[in-house]
């Protein structure tokens, strides 16, 4: 099979990986459904999310390097981690996967015939709970105006992108950068669940957005926009930053694909 459709299929069942265990924990576990008693808070969605980037990334990080974030694909794509070829096939790969993580939950969430907090008695709806989509204002869980949400956004993706460009540096020990990140975006999901429900991802802004349908497609934009503005940022400074010794000659970065989660060996290698 072609190295860049493998990188589109990883992806894309990655970012599947993701929406379920992210969003799918916030939507079926935190309390959407009367008679049903919230099993987690803030801190359960997001050890759900980073715990899904944690085993995605070592299911596809020898394929793809799991991006399964187009702001991450971006800002590694900015240091030369990401090569301009393969760009659509992450991109596209994302989109894809995570629509069908959405659609995965929004079908378990139907099928439930007991009343909706929320929602029309004896159904489920995905725009009167929102379906975990992220938003500012009114939207915001708390209350958080546009200019926080989207300073949030850029600075919280910068420091994810940030942390995931210096943890895949050659001195890295491949092992534990899963580990790293993973942990890395539980805590900025702790932190910022309470601002937006978190984006610093546009591939899972928009596949919650899709099924909400209202407010949250209005509000996408924001999603889209600041988490690949974030993105580019913190690969810029990493790049800026990065110690010499880490920087990869011409020769070996066509030799070996880098990627977040370790350094992968091309087919035939």
């Amino acid at each position: 099979m072609n190295q860049s459709v493998r990188i589109g299929i990883a992806e894309a069942v990655g970012t599947m990986i993701l929406i379920v265990g992210g969003p799918g924990t916030a939507i079926l576990a935190t309390g959407h459904f009367t008679g049903a008693a919230s099993s987690v808070g803030i801190l359960g969605v997001a050890l759900a999310f980073g715990l899904s980037l944690l085993v995605a990334a070592y299911a596809i990080g020898s394929i793809s390097g799991c991006h399964i974030n187009p702001a991450v694909t971006l800002g590694l794509w900015v240091i030369g981690k990401t090569k301009t070829k393969e760009l659509p096939f992450y991109l596209v790969g994302q989109i894809v996967g995570g629509i069908l993580g959405a659609l995965v939950i929004f079908i378990i969430a139907s099928s439930n015939r007991v009343a909706s907090a929320s929602a029309v008695p004896g159904t489920f709806s995905a725009q009167a709970t929102g379906f975990a989509s992220n938003g500012f204002g009114a939207h915001s869980p708390g209350g958080f105006p546009l200019p926080a949400v989207m300073l949030a956004e850029v600075f919280f993706t910068a420091v994810f992108v940030f942390i995931i460009a210096s943890t895949s540096r050659k001195s890295m020990p491949v092992g534990l950068t899963g580990v790293t990140v993973g942990l890395a975006l539980t805590v900025i999901h702790l932190i910022c669940i309470p601002i937006d429900n978190t984006s610093v991802n546009p591939a899972r802004s928009l596949a919650t957005a899709i099924f909400q349908g209202s407010w949250a497609l209005s509000q996408l934009w924001v999603f889209i926009v600041f988490p690949i503005v974030g993105g580019i940022l913190g690969g810029a400074i990493w790049k800026f930053l990065r110690p010499e010794t880490d920087e990869e000659t011409e020769e070996e970065s066509e030799a070996v694909a880098p990627a977040p989660y370790g350094r992968r060996e091309m087919p035939g290698q």
